[in-house]
Order: structure tokens, then sequence, then C-alpha cells
């Protein structure tokens, strides 16, 4: 949807209220011919009691057949073209992290990794080592690196998660990504993606040249990738597009990021789903647009753990109650896109989606799942930029438009 096209439509002095709730990486499929999904597996009976009076359907982030980053799928459900409003992992994780981002700066996003005696990646997430380890090697590796005419800065993220921000003059961030984003391989060597990048590409290859040889006796996170080069886009607001005030509640610093980078106020991390739907209880009087997330549905998935993930779903389910306590004008129960436990990845597949409004038109759809969802009003394949004007409509907070 145009900005442009909305922004007139736009009623002021609108009191109404809605919760996107954001399973990450919900969609999945089933681990053998005939099965159910990680969703449909799940034990849910509020969201499927909430089924049976909401409009369902499937969701696309991206042109079908394409599979979404984590930034580019949520862009989309926050009703930004991911193809037109294109940005790297490293802002999103810098701001995140509530780095001071200053333009001109390049961020990447990093992962320390285990790679064998010939430089291969055996391991992406290094084991997925604690918080506190890669602090201590963000530290080591900042103090140790040297190089002319960058400064080069690190901060921890969260477990193997890292980010890094080159700061100089006339960098770049057209700068390929050195994370194959698989086992396996060895990591990519940094090029310049435009002519006035050569430069930032060249600071990248030495960091990663130094880096490595410092990380070498640790174990397991011997070595490192990066992915996701950018710097601080110019976009329109998500406040101002859609007439809302916003605010975000997560756990990872990756979404924190993303909500910071369309302009939405950000609470402090939370460090479990159930003091999420704290957060939003103590805030409900305090904005009228409520983005939750919940990640580990997309890290089980990706660790092809099933029935961990189906627990998590469970335990999501569990919260529902309370944010319906709060009586929502709408309430939008999604994910950003599917990452099935069968393939440990991120996937092209639909997402499921559900919004609940006093005024919708129930499909009298009884579960929450995969497949009924793709029987739902909402449609099979429908783009999940769409999600956010019909959310606002279903609040009330559109004019007709035309004569």
């Amino acid at each position: 949807m145009n900005f442009e096209t909305i922004k007139p439509l736009l009623r002021e002095g609108q009191k109404s209220k809605i919760v996107l709730l954001v399973m990450d990486g919900l969609g999945g499929l089933p681990m053998e011919e005939g099965g159910k999904t990680e969703l449909e597996t799940a034990r849910t009976p509020n969201m499927d009691a909430l089924a049976a009076k909401s409009v369902l359907g499937l969701h696309h982030p991206l042109p079908l057949g394409l599979t979404p980053g984590s930034g580019a799928a949520h862009l989309g459900l926050f009703g930004y073209d991911p193809i037109k409003f294109e940005i790297g992992r490293g802002v999103l994780s810098a701001l995140g992290v509530d780095f001071d981002l200053q333009k001109g700066d390049v961020a990447a996003r990093g992962n320390f990794c285990t790679v064998d005696q010939d430089g291969v990646i055996t391991d992406r997430r290094a084991g997925r080592i604690p918080t506190e380890i890669g602090e201590r090697l963000c530290n080591m590796l900042m103090e140790k690196v040297n190089i002319p005419g960058v400064q080069v800065i690190l901060q921890a993220e969260k477990e193997y998660r890292f980010v890094l921000v080159l700061r100089g003059e006339a960098l770049s961030g057209e700068v390929s990504d050195t994370d194959p984003q698989m086992v396996g391989k060895k990591p990519y060597i940094a090029e310049a993606m435009a002519p006035e990048a050569e430069k930032t590409a060249e600071f990248v290859r030495e960091f990663v040249r130094q880096g490595t040889e410092i990380l070498a006796n640790e174990h397991p996170a011997n070595c490192f990738v990066l992915r996701g080069f950018a710097q601080l886009p110019n976009w329109p607001t998500f406040n101002e597009a859609w007439g809302l005030d916003a605010v975000a509640i997560a756990q990872y610093p990756m979404y924190r990021g993303v909500a910071k980078v369309v302009g939405m106020t950000v609470l402090q991390a939370a460090a479990s789903m159930e003091e999420e739907i704290s957060m939003l209880e103590q805030n409900w009087d305090n904005h009228d647009f409520f983005f939750v997330h919940m990640k580990k549905t997309d890290s089980y998935g990706e660790d092809g753990n099933f029935n961990a993930k189906v627990d998590i779903i469970e335990q999501v389910d569990a919260l529902v109650p309370r944010i319906l306590a709060l009586n929502p004008d709408v309430l939008i129960i999604t994910g950003d896109h599917s990452t099935p436990a069968k393939l440990r990845s991120h996937s092209w597949h639909p997402v499921p989606v559900l919004l609940y409004s006093p005024d919708s038109l129930p499909d009298g759809i009884t579960s929450f799942g995969e497949r009924a969802c793709a029987h739902g009003s909402m449609g099979s394949r429908f783009e999940a930029t769409d999600l956010m004007p019909y959310a606002i409509a279903h609040a009330q907070r559109l004019d007709k438009f035309g004569a």
C-alpha cells in the first residue's frame, strides 16, 4: 500500500488499540508425509477459540518463492514494501542494542562461529555461546585489532551474535557478506558492490584477517562471519504512515532494531515472554499500537527441534487470555516468516495469520493452523503489506476512499 494513498484517509482523534503479536518463524511443515505442522500439532485452545471469531489467511512477506530475512519480513508486517525499503541487518542489530549509530557509520551483524582446521564452517552459531563469552570476545577484538583510517567498534548482541560498526570518512554500506549462511563452506571474502565501497571493503577484509588470527585458539568461537552491511536510512516513520503511536516489546535486539528504524518507541528488552505481556499491560494506556515479538519459535525451527517449537507455541497460547483481557480493538496473531523445523531455516512458505476484531465478519474456522488459514477470507497468498491497512480499517481509523 502506498503511504501517500493512506495518509489523507487517516482519521484523527481515534482511541482504538491494535496488538500485533508476532511469533517469529511461526510457519512450518510436517516432519513426515501426512503429518501436521508445528502449529497444527500444538494444543492451542485459546487461539483456536479466537480463530472462530476472526478472519484468517496466509501472508507472504516477499514475492512468491523468495525466502525473507527477518528484517524484510518485519518491514512487510509494518506495511513497508521490503523490496523498496531494503536495509541491511547491521543497522537493525546496532539499533537493537541501543548503539548510538551515527550518519555515515557502517554497521554489520556478526556471528561467532566454529571452523575446522581447513577454515570450513562447522557451526554457524559456535554452539550458541553465552552472551558473556560473546562480550569477552568482542572486547578482546576491540583491544587488539588496529586498522589505520577507521575506528572499529564491536558490541555483543545476544549469545553468539554481535554488531560491528566502522566509523570513518567516506564509508559505504555496499559491501558483500562474508557469511555463506550454511555450514560446509568457508567464509566468503568481502567485496565492494560499488566503486565507492572499495575502501570500506578493504577495511572489512583487514578486520577479518586480524580477527581470525586473534580468535584462532578460542573454542568453540574460533572465527566469525559478517552480513547485512548498511547505513542509516531516511524513511517515513510508522507513526506518520499509519497515524498511530506505536511501541515495540521484544526480547532480542534485532527486532527492537527494526522497530527503531521505523520510529517506534522501543521499551527495554524483556527477559521472558511472560514479562513481555506484563510490559504490554503496564503500557496499555500510553500507546495505541503494540508490536509484541516472541523469538523462540524461530530459534527452535532453525535448530530442527520440532517438539520445542510446538512447546513455545503452546506457551504463547497460554498468554493470549491476558492480551484479550485488555480488550484490544484489533488483535493480530501471526509470524514474520516460516521456519520449518524440517528445513532448519527460514523458508518461502506462506505464514498463518489471524485477525480478531469485534467488527470483523468471522470465517467460522475453528482452528488456527496453516491449512485452516488457507481457507480463510483473507486468502491463501496475500501480501504482508496489506495487513496494516486491513488492521487500521478494523480499528475504525480510515475514512472512505473516493467520492
